[in-house]
């Protein structure tokens, strides 16, 4: 618990003081429980017997205190305050699980935003390392686990604990004997408890792992459903959802049902208790009927409380245990990426700067300077990039080649701000990039080989990130006339808001290479990154992307990492790696022809 309440407290930031208030509301409930629970015994006594009344000190005390008339008037005023309390306790009851479950469902979906802007916000090599399918299942489902298999749970138990104790402690007043035989059956259900609770946790994290599974067997099955279906592997992916299915049922099914199992128990105990406490009384008590009646009538109707309140609060605690691997799942995933914990010391991936920043703005007029800059991926010695250094000019086109594994793309990722070296630095006009890197990848346009579209209008994809009400038509338009697909929007059936499918698949491969710089020019990004963004088109539609990056030099600075020789011929110079290293420089007489 020590542990737990540090993170839980952390995840549940912002919300202290409605946990504080429920707390209060909680307490008062079981006063209002205990109140109308205790006036039962005495309203079924006098009922009974109305000279009891006469009888008993307090009872006497307040039939004189208020002037009662006769013991029936007493009656229906003590059978009025039990009615009040339990119709306001019930009000109550109905709007303290109302808050709960608000405070549950609105802390998930906070949760889950914060999960997923921490991960937006993530440096690119924890997103090397991390399945997607992994990073779905803890915004999606690890943030139920934590909420609805947790924080709800948790304050149930709380409530219910209260309420518990609440009665408990009438149960003292009323017969001690009765409630030491309560307590005898406890050890019972506390060992159940114990018993289930390893076994709990381990079928609810199996259960977790065989969603986040089939969350990715999803991904790959249908992501790639055009090979799926050439290849005829789908019964590859079927079997394997098969096997995960089957495993998500079975440990979910296994913690459910044994989760339940000490409700059963503590139901049986109830009824044994009451069938031999009656017994017990009747054998030591022989007079003592009328007194029987009263103690059973709080008994029974304590039973009736502490039966769903005590089940309720086993259960809870049991989904509560087997879910607090989510908890630090979460805690230790948003605490890292929040704090910055996982970033190198003088980097900030935020929108705000770093505390030792200098500058707070970045202005690219002459040129960018790449000095001495390594590089090597987390858990491997090996260099990527070994003291790489060169220039780039305001305006001038640059090509980058190289065999595979040259270091090409893990160049460009740095130049992007994704890796961060592990020396060297990135100037811009003499400032270093990382003073700022969110000023310097807003002066940035990123055109992949594979361009990322989204099920959405042709509008949307290339105003990426743009609410419908910010779009500009004339930079838009403006965009698709640079990118050369003025005569591909006249085609579409509904122009730019044409739906374009799931990663564009209406659209062919040259379309979607020019949607790509579209993007990056609507965004009127001063550098522009091309990353072989012509090889898997065929020579007509790659003379076409070319053309349209070619009308855009002098215009922009460009950074081109090269598959085809061609469409570097117009670039104002040349680099060629390999192993991490610049081979040669030059233009494109010197790199690409004299070799």
């Amino acid at each position: 618990m020590t542990q737990f309440l540090p993170k839980f407290l952390y995840l549940t930031k912002g919300y202290h003081k409605s946990l504080v208030m429920m707390a209060f509301l909680f307490l008062f409930i079981s006063g209002l429980e205990v109140f109308g629970t205790g006036m039962v015994g005495p309203f079924i006594a006098v009922a009974t017997n109305p000279d009891l009344v006469k009888g008993n000190y307090w009872l006497n005390l307040i039939y004189q205190q208020m002037n009662f008339s006769s013991e029936q008037q007493f009656l229906i005023v003590l059978g009025a305050l039990v009615l009040i309390a339990f119709y306001i306790k019930a009000f109550l009851s109905f709007e303290g699980q109302k808050a709960v479950f608000k405070f549950g469902y609105t802390l998930k979906a906070e949760l889950s935003y914060k999960l997923l802007k921490a991960y937006l916000k993530a440096p690119y090599s924890f997103h090397l390392r991390i399945n997607s399918a992994a990073l779905i299942q803890d915004v999606i489902g690890t943030t139920d686990s934590v909420c609805i298999g947790v924080v709800m749970p948790l304050l149930t138990a709380i409530s219910n604990s209260v309420i518990t104790l609440a009665l408990f402690l009438l149960l003292v007043r009323a017969n001690v004997t009765a409630l030491a035989l309560i307590i005898l059956l406890l050890p019972v259900v506390i060992g159940l408890m114990k018993l289930l609770r390893s076994r709990l946790s381990l079928w609810n994290k199996e259960g977790w792992d065989a969603s986040a599974k089939m969350i990715r067997i999803l991904n790959h099955g249908l992501g790639g459903l055009k090979e799926t279906r050439v290849i005829g592997c789908e019964s590859y992916f079927e079997n394997q959802m098969k096997e995960q299915t089957k495993r998500y049922a079975q440990n979910l099914t296994l913690a459910q049902g044994y989760g339940n199992l000490p409700r059963f128990v503590i139901e049986a105990f109830m009824i044994t208790f009451l069938v031999g406490f009656t017994l017990l009384f009747l054998n030591f008590n022989q007079d003592s009927g009328q007194n029987l009646t009263a103690v059973l009538g709080i008994f029974a109707l304590a039973s009736i409380r502490l039966l769903p309140a005590i089940s309720n609060l086993v259960s809870n605690i049991n989904v509560f245990r087997s879910n607090t691997f989510a908890i630090d799942k979460l805690f230790f995933d948003l605490k890292e990426i929040e704090e910055g914990k996982i970033l190198p010391a003088g980097f900030s991936y935020s929108e705000s700067l770093p505390a030792n920043s200098s500058a707070s703005f970045l202005s690219f007029r002459d040129h960018i300077i790449l000095d001495n800059v390594t590089f090597h991926y987390p858990n491997t010695s090996k260099k990527s990039l070994d003291k790489i250094s060169l220039t780039v000019r305001k305006g001038q086109a640059i090509g980058l080649i190289g065999k595979s594994g040259a270091g090409k793309t893990t160049l460009v990722d740095v130049l992007l701000g994704l890796l961060i070296p592990q020396s060297g630095d990135i100037k811009v006009d003499g400032v270093s990039v990382y003073s700022n890197l969110r000023a310097w990848q807003n002066m940035l346009g990123y055109v992949p080989q594979t361009i990322f579209l989204i099920d959405d209008t042709l509008e949307r994809n290339i105003a990426f990130g743009v609410p419908d009400q910010l779009i500009d038509q004339n930079r838009l338009w403006k965009a698709i006339e640079m990118a050369q697909l003025i005569e591909v929007v006249a085609q579409l059936p509904d122009g730019i808001k044409t739906v374009v499918g799931e990663r564009g698949v209406l659209l062919s491969g040259g379309q979607r290479q020019r949607v790509g710089i579209a993007r990056v020019l609507y965004h009127e990004r001063e550098i522009l990154v091309f990353d072989e963004a012509t090889a898997a088109l065929d020579n007509e539609t790659e003379q076409l992307v070319t053309e349209a990056t070619k009308t855009l030099s002098g215009r922009k600075t460009i950074i081109i990492i090269a598959h085809r020789l061609s469409t570097i011929e117009h670039c104002d110079r040349i680099y060629q790696l390999e192993q991490g290293r610049i081979l040669k420089s030059g233009n494109y007489q010197e790199v690409v022809l004299n070799q």
